[in-house]
């Protein structure tokens, strides 16, 4: 999160203001789309309420940087990538907790308040050093920015095998319906991003955009929330999710990027 808060300037969320209809139109996407799905994919297969939880963290969560690069494969628009990864994400400080305590089922107990400090210090606080430092150390902030991508990539691995490792025993009792809930929930993200743009008429490279952004969460905020909520096995989905949305948006980027380039020759 510093990292993303060093690539970060009040600059680009004034961008936000000369695209007001087409971000807003990407996060309520992100916002409204993933968490109801993630709530019928629990619902559909039937997961226990802790797994549930875990789903629904995923489906509350913003969208990741990976979405970043993902956007990049697949010729789409990166600027308005960026804007919405980093508009999602602050607004997720109020929204992660107030959806998932909504969607949450009564029998686990989802401290509201608890998950909103949690959100601040893993999300608000990062960023927000971070995009002081890139203010004023900008050389330093750009130094280290070069190398924060692959850092992400090593950290959200590190704690997704730690996760998969300790919980061992869930994934193998129940591992089938955690898997495919994910995927559904995924799948439902990039399709029902993609679709609705297109009904509003936006472009090709927006609706990939809003596509990807919707299908890919930040798996590693929804792992961190659910430890500080102390519910077992709640980390489980958000550890899946990272491998599972990855493979699909690569998969999918791929598929564009090669239509893309048939269409030239």
């Amino acid at each position: 999160m510093i990292g993303m808060g060093m690539t970060l300037s009040a600059d680009d969320f004034l961008e936000v203001l000369k695209k007001p209809k087409v971000v807003g139109f990407g996060v309520a996407c992100q916002f409204i789309c993933m968490p109801l799905a993630a709530l019928a994919s629990s619902r559909i297969f039937k997961l226990p309420p802790a797994l549930a939880l875990g789903l629904i963290l995923v489906g509350t969560c913003p969208g990741g940087t990976a979405s970043n690069l993902v956007t990049l494969i697949s010729n789409a628009s990166v600027p308005l990538s960026v804007l919405m990864t980093s508009t999602s994400t602050i607004l997720a400080t109020i929204l992660t907790p107030t959806l998932t305590k909504l969607l949450t089922t009564s029998s686990i107990n989802v401290d509201g308040f608890q998950l909103f400090k949690s959100t601040a210090s893993v999300v608000l606080l990062p960023i927000t050093l971070g995009m002081v430092l890139n203010k004023y150390l900008p050389r330093l902030s750009k130094t280290i920015s070069s190398y924060t991508p692959f850092t992400s990539v090593i950290l959200v691995s590190l704690i997704c095998g730690s996760v998969v490792a300790s919980n061992s025993s869930i994934l193998l009792t129940s591992g089938l319906p955690v898997i495919l809930s994910v995927l559904t929930l995924h799948s439902l993200g990039f399709f029902l991003g993609y679709f609705f743009p297109s009904l509003q008429g936006y472009s090709k490279k927006t609706c990939r955009t809003i596509s990807i952004e919707t299908g890919m969460q930040n798996s590693a905020l929804a792992v961190v929330l659910a430890g500080s909520l102390g519910v077992e096995g709640a980390m489980v989905p958000g550890a899946v999710s990272a491998t599972v949305h990855s493979c699909i948006g690569s998969a999918l980027g791929g598929i564009w990027r090669w239509r893309d380039q048939r269409k030239k020759e």
